[in-house]
């Protein structure tokens, strides 16, 4: 294995000069978000996905989004980087394809206003004169001869059109279907609205409340219901002044129309709001009245002040464009659903309940992707964040009895799992969250435990009923997916257990959730080596396939799920039989072809095909359930492996391009992966204080935490060749344990590295040197 280790290494990287907050010293102009490619991940499809992310326009956790629109209304795919025309500037809370949109609505300038319809207005576009970044998206409409430019601000957003000379320029903005509203108001030069349109997760009376307000005078308009036209309205002429100035209907348009001269431009102010017109006005205020290059400038201020809280130096430039592309799509999601009205009250709609109340909210997350790193990402470099976004659970659980696991913009049918236990005990474990926050926190989960949502049956816990009795969910039972909710199950208990003992809990509760958090064992099958599908009278299913995907799993297989254990990897270990079996198998999953079996689903799902392409065997990086199962090489004495994996996994599978990554990107999970891995740690077990070490990329990072301090982790000798650690001293003594420790990094940490081109095969293998695990305690 060591041979082969070695005969695959690349060529060394080249060196490059310092990197601050303000960019690498070679290049003393950029700035971190000039790294940034919003493009990358746009090139996918159903059928492969390289990402299948879009290019938001936006501020960090913004409540608005806005995105170029290739795909028609109501295509999840809402852009795709082969596509060759823009249908509108969209407006989009859309956190992925498969959960899609909602609240959508779309500007789009045109040189002909009579050019409403998706299809009449859709310009041809190309990415030479495309200019996608954060804070500003820029694109010639070619069709049109126009210049659109966009720059964000939380809730709102500025446009700046260049014309053709037209005596019929306009601009359209359409509600969308499902239900919608406009209103021209030209005294004002301004345009409301709402949309209703949305993929679920919404009560009867929601509504996102829009406003749009010109600098030019709106000199006529166009009011459709879809196809249908409904009023003309001449605004130079008196006697039409009183004429329809609204409709309400299935599909609600507004064409603004002016006359333009050569090269004119029009600014265009837009926010939104989830509570009322009124308080979409209120939202306005963020751009009202500044130029358009200031909203840019503040926009681009904003996120060099959140991307530039990590500074890395000493790699390439494409490494650099990667980190911060993956570093900007971390930081998206989930976004801000709440808002502040004109005294300074933090209000939010609540999408569980359909009352307007105070607090904060934040939604668009799911977390059986997000509790394994970008959570903890948040917790480690933007905690005052992630406070807020538990002040907001604490809002979900008095609106509704369950916290969410996959909510957009409430609970939403997808994956499963009880992950939010590990988002809630995360936070609470690394004191960010209040002892008052984190109790009715706690109530809210074990709640869950003992019941499912009687209509979003992947909220709470599916097949609870016979985990807490026979201490799994049994194959035979009709609940699919059971090994996996079985093992995360067990993981989510061991979270409870923690939050029970910090929180001084009677020891009867402290009991139950211990017992469980031993669950994962009752579907180990020593046979195979595997987790396997257990029937409900103990015996396991058969046939058995370990390259079947779903059924007993959750798009994976045996090979990809049986190392979710997260907190007790030392028990999977014994239940393995000892380190060299356990290390044998990690192997086996990149040795063994990349074979599957997709019975179960009937086709071969997108993520089978991004396994195949890897060539990486049987390991699925671009699916979360194996995203961790490479650093678990530290807790059976072969850390060089973890070092040599990692690396491999950074360089080929990820880069700044439109398919730069290797499945779904889903809401920043696979983006925060590579941020802590370019880092040289990953936390495997959120809820634990540590994490785990591998090999990190770049010759220098400083983390600049909220906190005054800073952690820099400097990699001499560091280079594509030279990815085995071969010594680590962390504050200047000796360290070769194979993980850190949160106390230590938030005190402020001097980490240090000498990088060598063969594994160090003593390093790190004392039995002291493995990482937390529940059966050592």
């Amino acid at each position: 294995m060591h041979m082969k280790l070695m005969s695959a290494i690349a060529a060394a990287i080249a060196l490059t000069a310092c990197c601050n907050a303000a960019g690498p010293d070679d290049n003393p102009g950029a700035s971190p978000s000039e790294y940034v490619t919003t493009l990358m991940g746009t090139l996918s499809e159903y059928a492969l996905s390289t990402g299948n992310t879009y290019p938001a326009v936006a501020l960090p956790w913004g409540m608005n989004f806005w995105t170029p629109q290739t795909g028609t209304m109501g295509d999840g795919w809402t852009y795709r980087y082969d596509a060759h025309l823009i249908r509108g500037l969209k407006q989009t809370h859309q956190p992925s394809p498969w959960i899609n949109d909602y609240g959508q609505f779309s500007i789009m300038p045109v040189k002909d206003a009579s050019k409403a319809g998706e299809d009449e207005r859709a310009s041809w576009f190309s990415h030479k004169s495309e200019t996608a970044k954060p804070y500003y998206y820029q694109v010639y409409l070619a069709d049109h001869d126009i210049n659109a430019e966009l720059s964000p601000a939380d809730r709102a957003a500025k446009f700046r059109f260049t014309f053709p000379e037209s005596p019929v320029s306009g601009v359209v903005v359409d509600a969308y279907d499902r239900g919608s509203y406009v209103k021209v108001i030209p005294e004002t030069n301004t345009v409301v609205g709402y949309s209703t349109r949305n993929s679920g997760g919404v009560p009867d009376n929601f509504r996102n409340w829009f406003v749009v307000k010109f600098d030019k005078e709106i000199e006529g308009y166009d009011l459709y219901d879809g196809d249908r036209l409904v009023a003309k309205v001449d605004c130079t002429a008196d006697v039409q002044r009183s004429s329809s100035r609204s409709v309400s209907g299935d599909h609600a348009i507004a064409v603004v129309r002016f006359s333009t001269s050569k090269a004119e431009t029009v600014t265009a102010e837009a926010a939104s709001s989830f509570i009322s017109e009124a308080q979409a006005f209120v939202n306005l205020r963020e751009v009202e009245g500044k130029p358009f290059d200031t909203v840019k400038e503040e926009a681009r201020l904003r996120w060099d002040e959140v991307l530039g809280r990590i500074r890395v130096s000493g790699g390439t430039v494409d490494q650099y464009r990667t980190f911060y592309s993956c570093l900007y799509r971390s930081v998206l999601f989930p976004r801000k659903f709440y808002e502040i009205d004109e005294s300074g009250e933090i209000l939010h709609y609540s999408p569980y309940n359909g009352e307007v109340r105070k607090g904060y909210m934040y939604t668009d997350t799911g977390f059986w992707d997000t509790f394994r790193s970008l959570f903890p990402l948040l917790n480690l470099v933007y905690p005052s964040v992630n406070e807020e976004i538990q002040l907001g659970l604490k809002n979900v659980a008095e609106e509704n009895e369950f916290l969410p696991e996959w909510a957009s913009p409430g609970h939403r049918g997808c994956m499963v799992g009880n992950n939010s236990a590990s988002v809630v005990a995360d936070a609470y474990m690394k004191c960010i969250s209040a002892d008052e926050t984190a109790a009715d926190l706690y109530s809210a989960l074990e709640y869950g435990t003992e019941h499912v949502h009687p209509e979003v049956n992947s909220t709470g816990r599916l097949g609870h009923e016979y985990y807490n009795t026979l201490g799994y969910v049994p194959y035979n039972v009709g609940i699919n997916e059971n090994v996996a909710r079985t093992l995360e199950y067990a993981y989510n208990d061991w979270c409870l257990l923690q939050m029970s003992k910090k929180l001084g809990r009677p020891e009867a509760e402290q009991e139950r959730w211990a017992q469980r958090a031993l669950n994962y064992r009752n579907v180990f099958d020593p046979s195979s080596g595997l987790m396997r599908g257990r029937n409900e009278d103990g015996t396991f299913q058969e046939p058995f396939s370990p390259y079947k995907w779903g059924d007993a799993f959750t798009e994976g297989n045996a090979w990809h799920y049986t190392w979710s254990v997260f907190h007790d990897v030392q028990g999977l270990i014994d239940l393995m039989g000892g380190e060299d079996k356990f290390c044998t198998m990690l192997d086996s999953v990149f040795v063994v072809p990349p074979v599957y079996d997709d019975s179960y689903y009937g086709v071969r799902i997108h993520e089978i095909t991004e396994m195949q392409v890897a060539h990486m065997g049987n390991y699925a990086h671009g699916n979360q359930p194996v995203q961790h199962m490479i650093y678990l090489y530290g807790y059976a004495g072969e850390p060089w492996k973890a070092q040599y994996w990692t690396r491999e996994v950074m360089d080929r599978l990820y880069s700044a391009t439109p398919d730069g990554y290797c499945g779904d990107e889903d809401n920043g999970q696979t983006s925060a992966w590579y941020v802590f891995s370019a880092l040289g740690f990953y936390p495997v077990c959120p809820g634990s204080d540590e994490y785990v070490t591998g090999s990190p990329l770049f010759r220098k990072a400083e983390i600049m935490l909220e906190n005054g301090k800073s952690v820099v982790i400097e990699a001499r000798e560091n280079s594509s060749s030279n990815r085995y650690v071969s010594s680590m001293r962390l504050n200047g003594k000796e360290w070769t344990r194979n993980y850190l420790r949160y106390e230590d990094l938030m005190q402020g940490a001097d980490i240090s590295l000498v990088m060598s081109p063969v594994p160090d095969y003593s390093r790190g293998t004392a039995d002291g040197d493995k990482p937390y695990s529940f059966s050592r305690e």
